[in-house]
């Protein structure tokens, strides 16, 4: 995730500091921004300039310290609140008072991590979704402390990167995560009532995600 919200930031034409835990990790990242790029230019999308000028707004890093004076810090780790909470103690010194927080999570809540935060005012949710630079929709999560300038400072970024924000409340998976259960419940109710059967599109595995198609 974190290397698509840098491709989609530079593309912008905002000048992105990418940072990993190693210097593998952060190649990894850079050759895959480099792969979409060039999806992106056998597609007719963007040109040869345009690619060579994302790449240049982009530069790697894996010290913390070199995101110091960022305006903007959006956070993609795992999905782990206490490892969320140790990133805001440790970035939120090197930020400007002014400087904002923003957590990529899909399912932990904003409150809980800006709990661990100076300035819990500057901490909101954007939830991109995967593949960063061709899914639309971003989750902007409002925290309870979360500040009006903050909200729209990130609805304006996201605008900015092509997206599609919408504004949500910090509450127990958000958006669209609640409209996926939903989704999920009403296709159980629809098998328990022999309106459709379940065919697995593969063979089961529980190591892998199965899906599954409801067919009349």
């Amino acid at each position: 995730m974190g290397h698509g919200i840098a491709q989609v930031a530079a593309a912008a034409g905002y000048p992105v500091v990418l940072r990993d835990v190693n210097s593998e990790a952060l190649a990894r990242g850079v050759q895959s921004i480099e792969r979409n790029l060039a999806k992106a230019i056998q597609l007719g999308k963007i040109t040869e300039q345009q690619r060579d000028e994302i790449l240049q707004r982009i530069r790697g890093a894996t010290r913390i310290e070199e995101i110091s004076g960022v305006d903007l810090l959006i956070e993609a780790a795992p999905e782990n609140l206490e490892l969320k909470q140790n990133l805001l103690r440790e970035s939120e010194s090197l930020l400007d008072t002014d400087g904002i927080f923003a957590t990529n999570t899909s399912s932990l809540s904003i409150g809980e991590i800006a709990a661990a935060a100076a300035r819990p005012e500057n901490v909101v949710g954007m939830h991109f979704f995967n593949p960063v630079h061709l899914m639309r929709l971003v989750e902007i999560v409002v925290g309870a402390q979360t500040s009006e300038t903050v909200t729209e400072s990130v609805r304006e970024v996201a605008t900015r990167m092509k997206k599609e924000p919408i504004i949500v409340r910090d509450v127990p998976g958000f958006a669209s995560s609640r409209l996926g259960v939903t989704l999920g419940l009403e296709a159980m109710r629809m098998v328990e009532q022999w309106l459709a059967r379940v065919t697995s599109t593969r063979p089961w595995n529980s190591a892998i995600t199965t899906r599954w198609v409801l067919c009349a």
